[in-house]
């Protein structure tokens, strides 16, 4: 999970080098080649398992629809709220999300750690976005009241979407179906959909190599790489989890602003650093009041499953969001 989104995190200093690419072809591009790409590297496992990937068809294709509005809502969130307020939004939100659909789901029970946790990361993100979000205001200006609302709304849709195609990654899992084949039949079914938006809005990706070159790194490394990690650590823990752990993006994003991409981040933007370093080490420092669902029938067998796929599937999610 922090692989990934150490990975996730350089999508934005990434995308400083083909700034005449709109939001909707960067996102198109990247989840949906991304998607795709997962779908071919799991041909086998997803033949394997066509059955049970068929017998949770509807999880499969509510995944899919999350993963095609996720991006297009994220990148065009940002593009009109602005970076700090897009991610802050996006990410923030995303794990009080997941954690609503698996209490009302799943009848998961929230833990006082990861309470806890999400919530200083929660803080760090809000105080990292305000840093960001004061040192572009003695620049820029502010962006008009009803992009900056509309953002914020395409923002809150990012973040359900993002928790729902965590949790119906995590779904299939739980039900036996290996990391591989769970990613690469959701990634892969949105990245059909992502495609129509391609001839649309990404003529500017072929206008340059370099504009050609961050679309293909930005599908091959966050969004292939990345998913395949995540899908591997879904394995491990819930879609809640998961999503409280990627609130290490936006800190990695800031950190690599300052170094690659030369910006200046103020004390506030750091200390948001620190709460969010804070947060993770909350929730990976071992206890013994790990969250529990309250319904474990059939949990035993699809978690000894879910392991045994993810230990097998292990050596396949490095080096290939």
């Amino acid at each position: 999970m922090l692989a990934a989104s150490v990975l996730w995190g350089t999508t934005g200093t990434a995308a400083t080098f083909a700034p005449e690419v709109g939001p909707l072809a960067i996102g198109a591009l990247a989840m949906g080649l991304g998607g795709l790409l997962q779908a071919l590297a799991a041909v086998g496992p997803i033949t394997r398992h066509a059955r049970r990937i068929r017998a949770q068809r509807r999880t499969v294709l509510l995944g899919a629809a999350s993963v095609a509005v996720y991006p297009l809502a994220f990148y065009t969130s940002m593009h009109l709220a602005g970076v700090a307020v897009g991610t802050v939004v996006s990410l923030g939100t995303a794990p009080v999300a997941s954690a609503v659909i698996e209490r009302v789901v799943d009848g998961r029970r929230l833990t006082r750690r990861w309470i806890l946790a999400a919530s200083l990361g929660l803080l760090g993100t809000v105080l990292l976005c305000l840093a960001e979000a004061t040192h572009a205001a003695d620049g820029a200006g502010r962006s008009p009241v009803a992009d900056t609302l509309l953002g914020v709304g395409l923002g809150l849709v990012a973040a359900t979407t993002y928790a729902l195609y965590s949790w119906a990654a995590h779904r299939l899992i739980t039900q036996g179906i290996p990391s591989r084949a769970a990613m690469g039949a959701v990634f892969g079914a949105g990245g059909l959909l992502l495609v129509p938006v391609l001839p649309a809005t990404g003529a500017p990706l072929v206008g340059s190599w370099s504009n050609a070159a961050v679309g293909i790194y930005m599908a091959l490394i966050p969004m292939f790489a990345g998913y395949a990690l995540f899908g591997w650590g879904l394995a491990h823990v819930p879609a809640s989890t998961a999503t409280t752990l990627s609130l290490l993006e936006p800190a990695v994003a800031a950190v690599l602003a300052v170094l690659v991409v030369g910006e200046r981040l103020p004390a506030l933007g750091w200390t948001g650093v620190a709460l969010v370093i804070l947060c993770l080490a909350v929730l990976t420092t071992p206890a013994g009041d790990a969250a529990r669902p309250a319904r474990t029938t059939g949990r035993d067998h699809a978690g000894d499953a879910a392991q045994d796929d993810g230990a097998r599937d292990a050596s396949l999610t490095r080096p290939l969001r």
